[in-house]
Formats: structure tokens, C-alpha cells, sequence
């Protein structure tokens, strides 16, 4: 059977408008969207770690460079690394807030997905340990 032809795909970002938008800047109201599943889609949090951590990287290698003991060197970069990803995920959900508020879009986007998953968990108990005898 042929797939529905009708859907449209979402517009994306050119590669100056997505540098822009990892950079801080709002996009243009058609590319929403995109921005909606950028920051609630499947593979949201990769995508928000990967853009916070990869400017970190040639820091963290800089400090590997430092003449000194290994542990010395090793020590400075878990110093860095270990508070600063645990802030990343501890503040992911404000970060995508703000990246959808600064937007014009609704911060209670960010939770819609996580809602529709713990109503199906409730639809699939209910159906399995309450049903009618």
C-alpha cells in the first residue's frame, strides 16, 4: 500500500540557521516544528548533551596537555568533567524550557511527551488489573 503522500516533512534549519540555533538564536516561526522535536523528540537529551559537551572537549584535552604527573592531569579533567555533566542533566529541563519559551512556544511542550507515556502505562494496568470480571 502506498504511504499518505499528503504529510509534508518538517522544514529544517539551512546549516547557518542550526549553527544560529546551537549558538542561541531563535529560528523563524515556520521552522516551530522543528524546534518542538529538536527539543522533545526521540533523542532529545543526546542532542542536548552533545551540544553542551562538545565545546568542553578541546578544554578538557588542553588540560591533558600540562606538563605534570598523569594522576595530576587526570585529576584536573575529572575535576572539570564529573561537576559539569552532573549539572548538564541536573538542568536539562530548564535549558529546554528556555529554548522553547525563547522561541514563542509553550514550556508545557517539554512534558506532553513524558505525560502520553505514563498514560499509556496507566491505560495498559487498567486494562490488564482492573477489568471488569
Amino acid at each position: 500500500m502506498p504511504e499518505n503522500t499528503t504529510d509534508t516533512p518538517t522544514p529544517a534549519p539551512t546549516a547557518r540557521g542550526r549553527l544560529g540555533y546551537v549558538l542561541g538564536r531563535t529560528l523563524p516561526t515556520e521552522l516551530h516544528p522543528w524546534v518542538i522535536e529538536d527539543t522533545t523528540g526521540p533523542g532529545a537529551t543526546r542532542r542536548y548533551a552533545t551540544r553542551c559537551l562538545i565545546p568542553l572537549i578541546p578544554i578538557l584535552v588542553a588540560l591533558l596537555l600540562i606538563p605534570g604527573p598523569l594522576i595530576i592531569r587526570t585529576g584536573m579533567v575529572l575535576l572539570l568533567f564529573l561537576p559539569f555533566v552532573y549539572f548538564l542533566f541536573a538542568l536539562k529541563s530548564i535549558y529546554l524550557r528556555h529554548r522553547l519559551v525563547s522561541h514563542g512556544l509553550d514550556p508545557a511542550l517539554l512534558d506532553a511527551h513524558k505525560q502520553r507515556h505514563l498514560d499509556q502505562e496507566q491505560a495498559s494496568y487498567e486494562s490488564r488489573y482492573r477489568a471488569a470480571p
